[in-house]
């Protein structure tokens, strides 16, 4: 006998996104009608998922305050606030 997969939620740029357990930022924001949660930093341009492996870095969002992190390969979490970020996200930086 299989189980269903947890379902939960996490935010994103203040809306409610269900996941689903085992599931990345990057295709539960898909699953829910998302195409981009990025932008670019020169020209504002609107980014997503491009290669979905960890290769490039188009689908970097900023998760509980912290930038840089690609959608594509951090696993969602239950009550995690996700946020699009603008551009590479290093001026978020605290130094």
């Amino acid at each position: 006998m299989t189980t269903a997969p947890f379902s939960f939620i996490f935010t994103f740029d203040g809306e409610p996104v269900r996941a689903l357990s085992g599931q990345s930022v990057a295709a539960a924001l898909i699953a829910s009608g998302r195409r981009s949660w990025r932008h670019t930093r020169t020209e504002g341009r609107p980014r997503g998922v491009f290669c979905g492996i960890g290769v490039c870095f188009d689908c970097l969002v900023t998760i509980n305050g912290r930038p840089n992190h690609r959608a594509c390969l951090v696993e969602a979490r239950p009550g995690d606030t996700v946020t699009t970020q603008e551009g590479t996200g290093h001026d978020d930086l605290a130094c």
